[in-house]
Protein backbone atom coordinates (compact mmCIF):
# COMPACT_ATOMS: atom_id res chain seq x y z
CA UNK A 1 0.00 0.00 0.00
CA UNK A 2 1.25 3.58 -0.92
CA UNK A 3 1.77 5.25 2.13
CA UNK A 4 2.29 9.36 2.24
CA UNK A 5 1.99 11.88 5.70
CA UNK A 6 0.11 15.04 6.25
CA UNK A 7 2.83 17.02 6.25
CA UNK A 8 4.08 15.66 2.43
CA UNK A 9 0.56 15.87 1.25
CA UNK A 10 0.23 19.22 2.72
CA UNK A 11 4.14 20.25 0.75
CA UNK A 12 2.22 18.96 -2.65
CA UNK A 13 -0.59 21.20 -2.19
CA UNK A 14 1.50 24.13 -1.74
CA UNK A 15 3.81 23.52 -4.62
CA UNK A 16 0.38 23.90 -7.20
CA UNK A 17 0.48 19.99 -7.81
CA UNK A 18 -3.33 18.90 -8.66
CA UNK A 19 -4.46 17.09 -5.79
CA UNK A 20 -7.48 14.34 -5.53
CA UNK A 21 -8.20 14.25 -1.71
CA UNK A 22 -10.80 11.84 -0.45
CA UNK A 23 -11.69 12.38 3.35
CA UNK A 24 -13.44 8.94 4.57
CA UNK A 25 -14.70 10.08 7.75
CA UNK A 26 -18.23 10.26 9.22
CA UNK A 27 -20.17 13.70 8.86
CA UNK A 28 -19.88 14.31 12.62
CA UNK A 29 -16.30 14.50 12.13
CA UNK A 30 -15.94 16.39 8.59
CA UNK A 31 -18.15 18.98 10.75
CA UNK A 32 -15.52 19.98 12.82
CA UNK A 33 -13.31 20.25 9.89
CA UNK A 34 -12.09 19.18 6.20
CA UNK A 35 -9.36 19.65 4.23
CA UNK A 36 -10.21 22.36 1.21
CA UNK A 37 -11.51 20.58 -1.43
CA UNK A 38 -11.48 17.36 -0.16
CA UNK A 39 -14.32 14.88 -1.41
CA UNK A 40 -16.29 13.65 1.93
CA UNK A 41 -17.47 10.11 0.94
CA UNK A 42 -17.47 7.84 4.33
CA UNK A 43 -15.48 4.50 4.22
CA UNK A 44 -19.13 2.47 4.17
CA UNK A 45 -19.63 3.98 0.54
CA UNK A 46 -16.19 4.06 -0.22
CA UNK A 47 -17.20 0.99 -2.73
CA UNK A 48 -20.74 2.35 -4.22
CA UNK A 49 -20.77 1.27 -7.59
CA UNK A 50 -22.62 4.78 -7.97
CA UNK A 51 -19.87 6.38 -6.68
CA UNK A 52 -18.27 8.89 -9.20
CA UNK A 53 -14.63 8.27 -9.23
CA UNK A 54 -12.02 8.39 -12.36
CA UNK A 55 -9.73 5.39 -12.59
CA UNK A 56 -7.32 7.81 -14.32
CA UNK A 57 -6.71 9.89 -11.65
CA UNK A 58 -4.72 9.30 -8.24
CA UNK A 59 -6.49 9.62 -4.98
CA UNK A 60 -5.35 10.77 -1.42
CA UNK A 61 -7.21 9.02 1.17
CA UNK A 62 -7.65 10.48 4.97
CA UNK A 63 -9.12 9.78 8.28
CA UNK A 64 -8.36 10.78 11.57
CA UNK A 65 -5.37 8.52 12.51
CA UNK A 66 -4.93 6.38 9.19
CA UNK A 67 -6.53 3.28 9.79
CA UNK A 68 -9.88 3.42 7.99
CA UNK A 69 -8.26 5.28 4.87
CA UNK A 70 -5.60 2.42 5.01
CA UNK A 71 -8.71 0.08 4.76
CA UNK A 72 -10.12 2.32 2.38
CA UNK A 73 -7.24 2.50 -0.43
CA UNK A 74 -6.81 -1.40 -0.05
CA UNK A 75 -10.83 -1.12 -1.26
CA UNK A 76 -10.29 1.24 -4.24
CA UNK A 77 -6.97 -0.87 -5.15
CA UNK A 78 -8.76 -3.76 -5.24
CA UNK A 79 -11.24 -2.26 -7.65
CA UNK A 80 -8.12 -0.79 -10.22
CA UNK A 81 -8.30 2.72 -8.67
CA UNK A 82 -5.01 4.26 -7.67
CA UNK A 83 -4.85 5.64 -4.05
CA UNK A 84 -2.67 6.72 -1.15
CA UNK A 85 -3.14 6.61 2.33
CA UNK A 86 -2.47 9.28 4.66
CA UNK A 87 -0.69 7.49 7.46
CA UNK A 88 -0.83 10.23 9.83
CA UNK A 89 -4.58 11.53 9.29
CA UNK A 90 -6.03 14.64 10.32
CA UNK A 91 -4.17 14.24 13.23
CA UNK A 92 -1.04 14.59 11.59
CA UNK A 93 -2.46 17.70 9.45
CA UNK A 94 -1.42 21.41 10.31
CA UNK A 95 -3.19 23.15 6.76
CA UNK A 96 -6.15 25.15 6.24
CA UNK A 97 -9.63 23.14 6.69
CA UNK A 98 -12.79 24.06 5.77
Amino acid sequence: MKEITAKDLEQKIDTGEKIYIIDVREADEIAEGKIIGAKHIPLNEITNPLMELDKSEHYYVICTKGARSGTAVEQLTQQGYKATNVVDGMLGWEGYVE
